[in-house]
């Protein structure tokens, strides 16, 4: 299960350490795409195979549903982890997430985000107004 919060530093060459737990659930390749709020995901093959079946499975003929596949399926990639550890995030998604250096990686069970460690901390109760009680209640309709 992927879960746990990791920090490291991309290198010039624009790499990532890839947390050793994560590599261990999902292997040595991954499939990055642009996610949400900013962040970009990476998926192990069958969660990928999972994730990517919905966009391709949206009818040709409908107007947005051609706009989601582009946008999501033309800014994904796959990518394999080198000897040490790194995976090579490619321009498009870089600006995406506006990463820059400082990166965190979380785990969100089946699959992975990459954020800029500024824009995640946005996200965080300390930063952010954020009250877990209102956000769980905001959700009782889906079983929270």
């Amino acid at each position: 299960m992927l879960i746990g919060t990791y920090e490291h530093n991309m290198d010039a060459k624009k790499r990532v350490i890839m947390p050793a737990k994560f590599r261990e659930d999902i292997g040595d390749k991954f499939y990055l795409t642009i996610g949400f709020d900013g962040c970009i995901r990476a998926y192990g093959e069958e969660e990928w195979l999972k994730y990517k079946s919905r966009y391709d499975n949206l009818p040709e003929s409908n107007q947005n549903a051609r706009k989601i596949r582009r946008l999501i399926l033309g800014n994904s990639c796959d990518c394999e982890v080198d000897k040490q550890g790194r995976i090579i995030i490619p321009p498009n998604l870089l600006k995406h997430a506006n990463l820059e250096k400082e990166v965190v990686i979380i785990g969100q069970s089946s699959y992975i985000e990459i954020w800029a460690k500024e824009i995640w901390n946005r996200y965080q109760p300390e930063d952010a107004d954020i009250n877990l009680e209102e956000l769980v209640g905001s959700l009782s309709e889906y079983g929270l």
